[in-house]
């Protein structure tokens, strides 16, 4: 029964991947959806009328680590898809941002991120394929997000290099790096309503990110990066110091 695992689950990107894999892989029998928020999660399986695991966890908590790997070992799922999805940002000077928001930041977009990848890996079938949700905050650091760039620099090396290491498996890692999006991120990270250099930069729609990253995860490529315009930004980003970047890239 090949199925999906995905995190953040409850809104944004994360509903949007779990949409798009119902209606477009019918192969897909089974979603596993975890998020803190069970009514929206339950919610959103009425929807779908798929079948559904809920896990109501948060993923900034150790004991939510066991409680998935409890539930896989019960359930000795095939996983088909890996969406590790949930993360957040914080806007802000460095030292204007509270200690306990850097630490959850760094707790969900990179403890949790790896650790639901690693209990997941014993479960994934050869021809699957993991999506690990990046930025194009990776490439360059950003001034006034600098510990959320700096945790997407961080899933966007683990994925080039676990998918070195899966290679012989037949699993694909493939990092998604989206560009702004009209999700909850903006009033999350307190970047929705001010006046900031993020306002001005094209947006995508979520839609074509999962749609384009789902399909080309499957089809074995690395790298997602959606428009023109940031994708030679990635590639500015490899060939210009860090240092010019950023004096464009300070939010």
């Amino acid at each position: 029964m090949p199925c999906a695992v995905i995190t953040g689950a409850s809104s944004g990107l994360g509903q949007e991947y779990a949409r798009y894999i119902a209606r477009m892989h019918p192969e897909i029998d089974r979603f596993y959806f975890i998020a803190r928020r069970e009514e929206r999660l339950e919610a959103l399986k009425r929807e779908l009328g798929r079948e559904a695991v809920i896990l109501p966890l948060d993923l900034t908590k150790d004991e939510s680590y066991e409680a998935i790997s409890a539930q896989f070992r019960k359930d000795k799922p095939e996983i088909r898809l890996l969406i590790c999805n949930a993360g957040y940002g914080k806007y802000g000077a460095f030292a204007s941002i509270p200690l306990e928001e850097q630490y959850g930041m760094v707790d969900l977009n990179c403890r949790a991120l790896t650790a639901v990848t690693q209990i997941a890996l014993p479960y994934m079938q050869k021809g699957g394929a993991i999506v690990e949700v990046c930025s194009i905050a990776a490439f360059v650091p950003t001034p006034n997000m600098s510990v959320y760039s700096s945790t997407k620099a961080y899933v966007f090396s683990l994925s080039k290099a676990l998918r070195c290491e899966l290679k012989t498996r037949g699993v694909n890692v493939l990092a998604v790096c989206p560009c702004p999006m009209s999700t909850e991120f903006l009033s999350i990270a307190g970047i929705a309503g001010k006046k900031t250099s993020f306002n001005h930069l094209p947006h995508i729609q979520p839609e074509l990110v999962v749609r384009k990253s789902v399909e080309r995860a499957l089809r074995g490529k690395a790298v997602y990066t959606g428009k023109v315009l940031y994708k030679i930004y990635r590639v500015l980003a490899k060939l210009l110091p860090h240092n010019w970047l950023m004096k464009l890239t300070t939010i």
